[in-house]
């Protein structure tokens, strides 16, 4: 997982948990110590930590420099929590040691809540979201680190081991069909920029820009402009295709550029699940919705499915808009998305 969303410029110059968070300290490279004052008399308080093999970041803006470092350092640690816990490739995470025994007895409530969420989301897409592709990641970077692709009967025996169906999600135990394995990375960047929202509304912040690899706001900016947020060209990383005024919902973008397997983008992270491989259509997606969840979680199936099929199922989730770019990095299509040029 890498970033895939850039503030823009100029932004820079201006549901809840569940259950009890663990104890858990803040780790050495994770902060809330960059303090400076808006125009508008606030303080601006700025956070990072590292997690989802990413950086993130929190802009905060308050009266109360120390009410608002902490807010931001308790949202920080929070997120830090979920990447060891929700990463597949975090040793010991959860996902981790249900992949390896199959089954996983008390499962955390944040594990529990995802599962289900993915398992209605691949409901509705008609199997287009899968958590249970992990097989075919495996598969494809052990090709690449070969120097070859996989072959069809590979791709076969991975494509037999996927089935979204066959998790049994339970609040005791959570169990897969034999030789699955899931992964949630596809969800839990989204995730937990719900979690550091929340968090940061329970402290009393109404006015910050969360960017955990998908983005959140809450109220305005400095000055009490509207946050703005950038969205990376494709192919080039140091320049935006477009920029997204926020308006209340979660941004998140998903990319043939963010993980690839071949130089020439054909083969990336987002898998077919009918097909074994990428789809061939589309660079990138950006959606934004309601929750940062849902958000993160529509741009696999945005990119699967054929257009007339995926503003279809987005028509499914109310205030949920998208928008399409091509290889070409052109802008094919878009639906309840304003992008404005970068």
């Amino acid at each position: 997982m890498r970033r895939r969303l850039f503030v823009s410029a100029s932004l820079i110059a201006a549901g809840a948990a569940g259950s009890p968070w663990p104890l858990w300290r803040l780790r050495a490279n994770t902060r809330a110590d960059r303090l400076e004052r808006g125009s508008d008399g606030r303080f601006v308080v700025r956070g990072a930590a590292l997690a989802f093999d990413t950086s993130l970041s929190i802009c905060a803006l308050h009266e109360d420099p120390v009410r608002a470092r902490s807010a931001v350092s308790r949202a920080l640690a929070r997120v830090s929590w979920l990447d060891t816990q929700l990463v597949v490739q975090r040793p010991g995470s959860q996902v981790s040691r249900l992949n390896g025994a199959g089954r996983l007895d008390r499962p955390d409530p944040h594990l529990v809540r995802l599962l289900q969420f993915a398992q209605t989301l691949a409901d509705a897409s008609g199997g287009a979201f899968d958590p249970t592709v992990q097989p075919l990641w495996e598969l494809h970077r052990a090709c690449q680190q070969r120097g070859c692709r996989p072959t069809r009967d590979q791709l076969a025996q991975a494509r037999a081991r996927i089935d979204w169906s066959a998790i049994d999600t339970g609040s005791r135990r959570v169990t897969l069909g034999p030789g699955m394995a899931i992964t949630l990375n596809g969800l839990v960047q989204g995730y937990a920029a719900d979690i550091a929202f929340d968090a940061l509304a329970q402290d009393g912040v109404t006015d910050a820009l969360i960017d955990t690899g998908e983005y959140g706001t809450l109220g305005s900016g400095p000055s009490g402009r509207a946050w703005r947020v950038g969205i990376q060209h494709p192919r080039d990383a140091s320049a935006l295709i477009g920029v997204v005024p926020m308006d209340g919902r979660f941004l998140a973008t998903s990319g043939d550029y963010s993980t690839r397997f071949t130089d020439d983008f054909t083969l990336h992270h987002i898998f077919d699940p009918r097909t074994g491989v990428s789809p061939p259509g589309l660079s990138c997606v950006a959606v934004a919705a309601r929750s940062g969840l849902l958000a993160d979680g529509l741009t696999k199936p945005m990119m699967v499915l054929n257009l007339a099929a995926a503003r279809e199922l987005l028509d499914r989730y109310p205030g949920a808009g998208a928008a399409w770019i091509d290889k070409s990095s052109r802008i094919v299509a878009t639906r309840n998305l304003l992008i404005e040029p970068a």
